[in-house]
């Protein structure tokens, strides 16, 4: 029995209305491609079909319900089977699913339609980040997490795009067809970008194919969507759709940052300017498991701190950022990281947080040691 209504009765409405301040979503986004929007559409049609059956279902329950009660003197009829209603409960099914199966499948079509890209991009997934390279253009890079650790850790603010932001996003042009090939390196991964309706899963030794064309510039968001390791959710994906000439410029941009960073290998590096680059390469790539202060999180992640890899012989710390360690997390950065980060973020490694060994690694020697593990 309840002996305090008016307490429950508090508590309902205060549920009621406290629920009521919040943005509910209870839909689908409808998308910025024509795909997003044969699949918003292919939902609806399916919602109001499942909406239709539930009318007709619950309304035919509750009629019976109410005028074949028992008070009502009613009593039930007597039959064994009806070969009628057999019929209608499989002819009328079967038309339903025809019904839902005809758009499904002309939707599904169009989806995996990948055929005469303007644009090809392979993409691949790293613990923790993405790989891009535009085929046939000379341009790849990878895209990391943005966001700092302090936010993570609670010691500043969090930002408006917290953990769904990068430093260099994958850049498309509008109205372009774009083809990705869907890969991984390590675990599986899944790229995920919902205003585009794409989502594929990055497999080792396979390829995914996935498609868009975007009409509208911006900047659209997503996420790696399966469980790929520690640093799942610090994996999002941010994709820039710029004006045809806009992207022009960005490209070629892009290329002639390649090409300069093919002549910094050459360049004579200072001790100090290696450390200054190591310090933002090793704070993008390295620090999330190895945190800033390079304490790490013993024993997954050993600290670099006064560490026997970062204090030791220098080409044993070179061979294992290089190589990475099998059997463990650490990962090879050789394909992952350019000769001069390689070389920038061994020589911070091995002069920060009062290591201080005073030595450095050059690009010129990361480039040797590419070229000896490439024989």
């Amino acid at each position: 029995m309840m002996r305090h209504p008016h307490v429950w009765m508090g508590l309902l409405l205060w549920s009621i209305f406290s629920q009521a301040q919040a943005a509910w979503t209870v839909n689908m986004a409808p998308g910025a491609t024509e795909i997003s929007h044969a699949v918003f559409d292919l939902h609806m049609t399916i919602f109001w079909i499942c909406v239709v059956i539930g009318i007709i279902v619950f309304g035919a329950m509750f009629w019976s319900m109410m005028l074949h009660r028992r008070s009502t003197g009613q009593v039930a009829a007597k039959f064994h089977e009806s070969t009628t209603v057999e019929i209608l409960w499989t002819v009328v099914p079967f038309i339903i699913l025809v019904a839902m199966a005809v758009p499904a499948t002309a939707t599904l079509i169009k989806m995996y339609d990948t055929s005469e890209p303007d644009i090809d991009i392979q993409i691949t997934g790293y613990q923790w980040k993405w790989h891009y390279k535009y085929l046939g253009q000379d341009v790849e890079f990878f895209s990391n997490l943005a966001t700092s650790q302090e936010q993570i850790h609670n010691k500043t603010a969090k930002g408006e795009n917290y953990l769904l932001e990068v430093d260099q996003p994958l850049v498309l042009p509008i109205g372009a067809k774009v083809r990705f090939l869907v890969t991984s390196a390590d675990v599986i991964h899944s790229w995920w970008v919902p205003a585009f309706a794409v989502k594929r899963d990055a497999i080792p030794g396979f390829v995914n194919e996935a498609w868009t064309r975007v009409d509208k510039p911006g900047i659209y968001r997503g996420q790696c969507a399966e469980l790929c390791g520690k640093d799942h959710g610090f994996m999002p994906i941010v994709v820039d759709v710029k004006t045809k000439a806009d992207y022009d410029t960005w490209l070629t941009e892009r290329k002639a940052d390649a090409a300069k960073l093919k002549e910094l290998t050459s360049k004579e590096w200072t001790l100090d300017e290696l450390k200054e680059r190591g310090d933002k390469i090793y704070h993008t790539t390295c620090a999330a498991c190895h945190q800033p202060e390079g304490q790490g999180m013993p024993p997954l992640f050993p600290a670099l701190k006064g560490s026997p890899i970062a204090t030791g012989p220098i080409e044993d710390h070179l061979h294992r950022v290089f190589f990475g360690k099998p059997g463990t997390a650490m990962a090879a950065f050789g394909k992952q990281l350019s000769e001069v980060d390689i070389a920038a973020v061994v020589t911070y490694e091995r002069n920060a947080w009062g290591n201080n060994k005073g030595d450095m690694v050059t690009p010129k020697d990361v480039l040797a040691l590419k070229q000896a593990a490439s024989k």
